[in-house]
């Protein structure tokens, strides 16, 4: 792209140096006043369509540079787009993944404490029938 510049400012160089040297060779060249505005407004109006075709290129090539700003953003956008949505299905399966694993954990803990709980009532049947039973053989004595 800076070479690009370089050119297009180079070119305009070089024409307004022509046009610089067009003029100057007109003003010092040996003819009538109304021959010589003739060839100035003649020159002028060539500078002119020159410019307009340059302003012209400039713009087209200005329009290029836009759409093709606007389509790569347009690119960008959708692939951005595609990332989050990937990345929000795979936070949703993780997230799933890890509260059916909270689940399996509830439930088997949920089975340990009920275990436990049975096991300190069944504890608690036999010592009192031990209790009982030393309490009725030492009334018996």
């Amino acid at each position: 792209m800076s070479d690009d510049r370089n050119g297009n400012t180079g070119l305009l160089f070089f024409l307004i140096g022509a046009g610089i040297g067009a003029v100057t060779a007109l003003l010092f060249a040996p003819k009538a006043g109304s021959e010589l505005r003739s060839e100035l407004a003649d020159a002028t109006r060539k500078g002119l369509d020159q410019a307009r075709d340059t302003g012209r290129e400039v713009g087209e090539r200005a329009t290029d540079y836009y759409q093709t700003g606007v389509e790569k953003a347009a690119d960008l956008a959708a692939r951005s787009r595609e990332t989050i949505n990937e990345l929000s299905e795979r936070s949703k399966e993780t997230i799933n993944e890890l509260s059916e694993r909270g689940k399996d954990v509830v439930v088997r803990q949920k089975a340990s404490i009920a275990a436990a709980i049975e096991a300190g009532k069944q504890g608690y049947r036999e010592a009192k029938e031990q209790d009982l039973g030393k309490a009725s053989a030492s009334i018996k004595e």
